[in-house]
């Protein structure tokens, strides 16, 4: 389905077609916290959920997208710093398409991981019981 310059994938999230490219060219240059946190997090379903990377959602390029989960995970880094009131328009929209997002500090991923990820963890654990996921 397509609409206002949006295609509507099988998983019912509206996304920009033309920003595939650009998300396929963020893959490789990712930041160290969006690597490491992929590595040690999300890559091979470690969370025990499919997540995709750099994953076009309506007018925007998310970190990651779990569609089961239904969740959103960005890993900030400086670029962020001067765009708050942007972030925070996108993450509403991004909300109203019924996804949660998780924001995480890119330099916190790097230099206190363990908090990270207890917290991811337990993040996952409240998702489950948001979207009616038994147990995995």
């Amino acid at each position: 389905m397509k609409r206002n310059g949006l295609i509507t994938n099988y998983r019912c999230l509206p996304y920009n077609p033309a920003l595939k490219e650009r998300a396929r060219e963020m893959r490789k240059i990712s930041t160290k916290g969006e690597i490491k946190f992929w590595c040690e997090l999300l890559r091979h379903k470690k969370s025990g959920y499919q997540f995709y990377r750099q994953k076009p959602i309506y007018h925007f390029i998310v970190d990651f997208y779990s569609s089961k989960l239904k969740l959103v995970v960005e890993v900030d880094g400086t670029s962020h710093n001067n765009k708050l009131e942007y972030d925070k328009q996108r993450e509403a929209i991004i909300e109203q398409l019924d996804l949660k997002v998780l924001h995480y500090d890119d330099l916190t991923v790097l230099n206190n991981f363990q908090k990270i990820e207890s917290d991811f963890k337990n993040q996952i654990r409240i998702r489950e019981r948001e979207v009616g996921i038994k147990n995995v």
